[in-house]
């Protein structure tokens, strides 16, 4: 089901009101959303798929503008029926006839929502939308959530017509990979090079993505959710409402993912912002991978390729996230980044028995005991892995704190010598035996 109109009629409320959550940004300010975002519903315990769609505008000369009506055009494509906004509050437009106009063509069941009803005034102006000669035309208010049953109502029976809905939310527990970094490093177009095609808007302004964009492929039979993310700026940068909510959808979607792949620009190395933006993702104890985008114009430019081996020295003890060289506008790697965030996440989830983990931990006592402290010896006596993602180990030491800093880095490279974790924080605990 696809919500579309014109832009600033509320789609992107509607939209939150139907599926019961902020998901999408919503502004006074026209155009907010750009791209395709994808969310379940429910409605009387039945799932279906909601699409919300930026602002149509067909007549425009703006790439952006035009970029976002082409992924209207792409919803409406895909959706088994079609919620068509209007604005109660100033009538019909040459903007919703357009809309009008290129839904009668598509044949698909519409239905047209006259939002902003907030009142009985407002509500009897719904009447002037008849003239579009859709089935049914339903005054609501997203705001307030007037009219609210009436509309999931008559979505349900619109679905059922066209035989679907029940089975939309069905499928088994995907892996969240969540394609972040600073604005303008190449997330969306390595999404579409994935894909195959233009699923999320791309424009060499930075700052086009603004909302986190959830998009459902299989790779090996396993279904993974990629999450298109706006750029991350510095707090400082941010200078307006929309950025602000960008940035923290952009959190959230870190929080919530199994894996991050952050981009950088390879031609620019890793930047402070990069490492700003990766140190987040290990604060949050996630998967790590690094993509160096752009790699198509440094490998044949010597003085760029040396600039970005000299800022790897910026990854001084991330040695074990993995960083692929990668063009995503033409495809170089892009299968293979998918492919490591894969193996990461799995890597999240693996747990070693207890036994192994101490047969481990007497060889390492014999190979190089903990450093004495202040005249006493410090031993650690067992080991147990308490959880997996993030995995996190307990340590019974004697004396725990006294155990000191290079030796607990010490113990880390160990473990990930003897047990893998590429790519993965480890959380460490060392307790009083």
């Amino acid at each position: 089901m696809a919500i579309v109109g014109r832009p600033n009629v509320g789609k992107s409320t509607l939209f939150n009101r139907i599926i019961r959550k902020n998901e999408a940004i919503v502004d006074d300010q026209p155009g907010v959303t750009r791209d395709r975002k994808y969310a379940r519903a429910e409605w009387e315990g039945r799932p279906f798929t909601l699409v919300d769609t930026g602002g149509f505008i067909q007549k425009s000369k703006n790439a952006i503008e035009k970029g976002v009506t082409r992924q209207v055009l792409k919803a409406v494509e895909e959706a088994d029926a079609v919620l068509f906004v209007t604005d109660c509050s100033t009538g019909v437009t040459a903007e919703d006839q357009d809309m009008a106009a290129l839904l009668r063509k598509s044949k698909r069941p519409v239905l047209l929502v006259a939002n902003k009803a907030d009142n009985e005034k407002r509500e009897a102006s719904a009447g002037e939308f008849h003239r579009f000669g859709m089935k049914e035309v339903i005054p609501v208010s997203a705001v307030s959530g007037r009219g609210m049953g009436d509309l999931l109502s008559a979505i349900m029976r619109s679905l059922d017509a066209e035989g679907s809905g029940a089975q939309a939310g069905a499928g088994e527990e995907p892996v969240r990979l969540a394609v972040i970094g600073r604005p303008n490093t190449g997330k969306s177009t390595f999404i579409n090079t994935l894909i195959g095609e233009e699923r999320v808007l791309v424009n060499e302004s930075p700052g086009t993505t603004r909302d986190a964009v959830d998009i459902r492929i299989e790779q090996d039979g396993q279904v993974v959710v990629l999450v298109d993310t706006a750029g991350m700026r510095k707090r400082s940068r941010i200078s307006e409402n929309v950025e602000y909510y960008s940035n923290l959808r952009t959190i959230r979607a870190v929080e919530q993912c199994d894996t991050a792949c952050v981009f950088t620009d390879a031609s620019e190395g890793i930047t402070h912002q990069d490492m700003a933006v990766i140190q987040h993702v290990m604060d949050a104890r996630k998967g790590l991978v690094i993509a160096a985008n752009k790699w198509d114009l440094v490998q044949k430019d010597p003085e760029r390729k040396a600039l970005f081996e000299e800022t790897l020295i910026r990854l001084k003890g991330l040695e074990f996230v993995p960083v692929i060289r990668v063009s995503s506008r033409n495809g170089w790697h892009v299968t293979d980044v998918l492919k490591r965030a894969l193996r990461i996440s799995r890597e999240r989830g693996k747990r070693i028995p207890a036994p192994v983990l101490n047969r481990f931990m007497e060889n390492l006592n014999r190979k190089q005991q903990p450093p004495s402290a202040g005249g006493r010896l410090v031993r650690i006596h067992f080991a147990a892995q308490v959880n997996v993602k993030p995995p996190t180990f307990a340590f019974f030491v004697n004396h725990p704190r006294l155990l000191k800093e290079n030796y607990r880095r010490f113990l880390e490279t160990s473990l990930r010598e003897a047990f893998g974790f590429q790519g993965v924080p480890l959380s460490m605990l060392f307790k009083q035996k």
